[in-house]
């Protein structure tokens, strides 16, 4: 059975906010996988590192309290499923939480840690020739291939250039004081 250790420290919950995401009706999970040898508090951090956000947006205390007790225990009861790797988690519970049947928490919770864990892979290599975007294979025009926008003509008047066309007098070019 895998031990699940809890998340404590505010640059923990950042650094797995960077990581991926994975997101249900009930929950958001963030999660990073840590690098080989990384210290926590002098000691080295294996295993599972969680940690639960649950804001005053989702209920008042008690509906949060309730919450969390409930996704503490659908975490116990998935623990021997989760993966043993070297991670930190952090599940921001939404207001669903609070009724969802536990068997679709527990569900949730295991396709959360399965798919913030999982290692990256290769980014796949796009077509050569192509421009992002499709356009038939035709390249993006760039700014230095389209013609050039005309200059536009230096005010003669500071005045006049500040003010709005519709503010000026037709005649000289001063404010018609409206």
């Amino acid at each position: 059975m895998a031990t699940i250790e809890r998340l404590r420290r505010r640059a923990d919950f950042l650094a797995a906010a960077d990581g991926r995401r994975f997101h249900t009706e009930r929950m958001t999970a963030q999660g990073r996988i840590r690098e080989p040898g990384e210290l926590r508090d002098g000691v080295p951090a294996t295993g599972l590192h969680l940690g639960f956000t649950i804001t005053k947006r989702v209920g008042h205390a008690t509906e949060r309290n309730r919450i969390r007790r409930r996704l503490r225990e659908a975490v116990d009861a998935v623990a021997e499923d989760a993966p043993v790797i070297a991670a930190d988690i952090v599940l921001i519970a939404r207001r669903p939480a609070l009724s969802a049947p536990f068997e679709t928490l527990k569900d949730d919770l295991r396709r959360a840690l399965s798919a913030v864990t999982r290692p990256r892979g290769p980014k796949p290599e796009r077509p050569q020739g192509r421009a992002p975007g499709g356009r038939g294979g035709q390249p993006t025009p760039t700014r230095r291939d389209g013609p050039r926008p005309e200059a536009r003509p230096a005010a003669t008047e500071a005045g006049a250039a500040r003010l709005p066309s519709s503010q000026t007098h037709a005649c000289d070019g001063s404010s018609n004081g409206q």
